[in-house]
């Protein structure tokens, strides 16, 4: 039981590049001063890249029963169906549309527009579009641990920066806790549904995901670090600094933070709906 837990987490932590940093909850703490109008706020998703982060959450169903034991084939030929159906990605897209049109300021929003715009926004957004729509997996993360390698070696002070930028992403420090909590939520809806039967309750399995943490957050970082080198291997040191330097600014920390917190919601939320839909499909299994 215990083996198996800790592949999941593993395994959730080596699919997940975007960076969850609150719950829902939080989000009621966000009171701008001037919202920003709708339109304007898809219009951001689209010169941010945000959007195609939002579409890539889809990509993580694939190995969603792996996180339970399980298989896609175990639950027959309707899994490709049920999966596409529970994460739309114009159902998800419009969840973030109507949490940031509530929630993002006005200012906040010109500002990392205005960056995203430019020409190097632009490039990066394209580069990060591409790596978003990539499976995580082995190759990805093998391709990035090389690259990191050859840095190292080399003695390049981009793997700094990439450890910068991870940080600026990521201010609160978050990510890791609310990975935690999307496999919670998953494993507890799937025990719920009776799609499993989770042999630890709520407490206990708290529990064995904060004897797992620290190792979770040695993995968390290292794959966060393979893949920005992965993703990022195509700019100059000079523009990767820069892009780290314009992640920084506190307007740019604010935006990341309020992002962050609707890409954790839109992934437990669909998780969880996902746990209740694949009762659906008939298959249940011990863990």
């Amino acid at each position: 039981m215990r083996q198996f837990l800790k592949r999941t987490l593993l395994l959730s932590i080596v699919q997940t590049r975007s960076l969850f940093a609150l719950s829902l909850l939080a989000l009621s703490l966000f009171t701008p001063a001037q919202a920003a109008e709708r339109g304007k706020v898809e219009a951001f998703l689209e010169v941010t890249g945000f959007d195609v982060a939002l579409d890539s959450i889809a990509l993580s169903a694939s190995d969603a029963p792996r996180m339970l034991g399980l298989s896609a084939g175990d639950f027959g030929s309707e899994w490709t169906r049920l999966s596409r159906a529970v994460f739309n990605q114009e159902k998800m897209r419009e969840l973030a549309l109507d949490i940031l049109t509530e929630t993002l300021e006005e200012e906040a929003l010109s500002h990392a527009a205005a960056f995203y715009a430019s020409d190097l926004g632009q490039r990066l957004v394209t580069a990060e579009n591409a790596s978003h729509l990539v499976a995580e997996g082995d190759t990805k993360q093998a391709a990035g641990e090389r690259i990191i390698a050859d840095l190292v070696k080399a003695g390049s002070k981009r793997v700094a920066l990439y450890h910068r930028m991870s940080r600026a992403i990521d201010a609160a420090g978050s990510g890791l806790k609310s990975l935690q909590q999307i496999q919670f939520r998953f494993l507890m809806a799937a025990n719920a549904a009776g799609v499993i039967e989770l042999q630890l309750d709520a407490e206990g399995l708290r529990a064995f995901q904060r004897d797992q943490e620290a190792e979770m957050r040695i993995a968390l970082r290292a794959s966060n670090l393979a893949a920005s080198a992965y993703t990022y291997q195509g700019f100059s040191e000079a523009e990767v600094e820069a892009y780290v330097e314009a992640l920084e600014t506190p307007l740019m920390q604010q935006v990341y933070e309020l992002l962050n917190a609707v890409q954790f919601e839109i992934t437990a939320n669909r998780f969880e709906a996902l746990a209740y839909r694949m009762k659906e499909l008939g298959q249940g299994e011990d863990i």
